[in-house]
């Protein structure tokens, strides 16, 4: 208990573990050098300075490099990546379950789908497409959850079969995907080919700007999460004698889940195992009982971003989308997280004890 204190906003109290509130510092000083790499380096290299001087809105002869090129891509990538991370650790604590994640259990895919859809049907204004991306998202959620938890919130126990349900929705959702790419316009299928791929390529204010109006909007439901995810890790029968209605609280943790991915998805496309990394690496990182929301929004962004400059630079001149770097790292940790599993997926977080202290942080 010694390493556990209470910070009280307002109002409002979390339960700080001590070790997570030192490792959240920790990457966000590591966030930040991404953020000044990510600004500095490229085909012209920026001075430091000269970026804090664009920063400032002072007069720079990298403007158009900084502000124009790289500041709004950059904070697609921040905005994005933090957003899955909060989203895989949200559907990892409902599902207990450490290979549940938003790729994995069909709400990317089913944003695809209808994100490619509509793109083959000739929508292709980005100011329409994210909301079509979370529309899509949360039906695929909808139907994963319905089917999964059927059998009532004890049918929660049964955590592998959320993600066998969810596999099983993805390769549907994949398979209506490529049937729009061979359907629709040569054109505007190598466009959507190319967004399927995660790329944060020619993102600029028009994706900037509403990612971050949705991330604001949903700021009071992952404060909200935060605190209620520590009654989901409980056992049902624990949580249910404290007086916690698990089967609303799942839901809305899912819900706020799905959106925050969806929209991520809208502006980014689908950006792979982000979402199932940065959780899992943040927990043990700080040893907590519940998945830190703040260090796995925190190595989401730091993941999109460091990934992003390293697709930019590595092959340079050639570009490659930050999806084929996250995936090429997610992959073989997906294959790890089976044979440590035993295939059964189950979750380390799925103890109980001393889990109502664990850390927000």
């Amino acid at each position: 208990m010694s390493d556990v204190r209470a910070l009280r906003v307002g109002a409002v109290s979390f339960l700080v573990h001590r070790r997570a509130g030192a490792t959240a510092a920790m990457l966000a000083v590591a966030l930040a050098a991404a953020t000044v790499a990510a600004l500095t380096l490229g085909e012209t290299t920026v001075s430091p300075a000269e970026v804090i001087r664009v920063l400032l809105d002072q007069p720079s002869p990298d403007e158009l490099v900084v502000r124009t090129l790289r500041l709004p891509r950059l904070l697609v990538g921040l905005m994005a990546g933090a957003a899955l991370g909060v989203a895989g650790a949200l559907i990892q604590t409902v599902a207990r379950n450490p290979l549940a994640s938003p790729e994995i259990i069909g709400v990317t895919h089913g944003a695809a789908a209808v994100t490619v859809g509509a793109m083959t049907f000739g929508v292709t204004s980005s100011a329409v497409l994210p909301y079509l991306s979370v529309a899509g998202g949360v039906l695929a959620a909808a139907l994963v959850y319905a089917v999964a938890w059927r059998g009532g919130p004890h049918a929660a126990r049964h955590a592998a079969r959320f993600v066998l349900i969810g596999i099983g929705v993805s390769v549907a959702l994949r398979s209506v995907t490529q049937l729009f790419l061979t359907k629709g316009d040569y054109l505007v299928a190598q466009q959507a080919k190319v967004w399927m791929t995660g790329s944060l390529n020619g993102r600029g204010t028009e994706q900037a700007v509403p990612l971050g109006v949705a991330l604001l909007v949903a700021l009071p439901c992952v404060v909200w999460a935060a605190r209620a995810q520590r009654n989901v890790v409980l056992d049902d029968d624990t949580a249910t004698a404290l007086g916690v209605r698990l089967g609303r609280t799942r839901l809305g943790l899912t819900l706020t889940g799905v959106v925050l991915a969806s929209v991520a998805t809208g502006a980014a496309g689908p950006v792979d195992f982000v979402a199932l990394l940065a959780p899992q690496i943040a927990r043990r990182l700080t040893r907590t009982a519940q998945i830190p929301l703040l260090s796995s929004a925190l190595l989401g962004a730091f993941i999109v971003t460091v990934g992003d400059l390293l697709a930019r630079r590595l092959f340079a001149p050639t570009e490659l989308p930050v999806g084929v770097l996250t995936a090429a790292i997610g992959a073989p940790y997906l294959i790890w997280l089976l044979l440590r599993s035993g295939g059964g997926g189950r979750a380390p977080h799925a103890r109980t004890r001393n889990s109502r202290t664990g850390a927000t942080a």
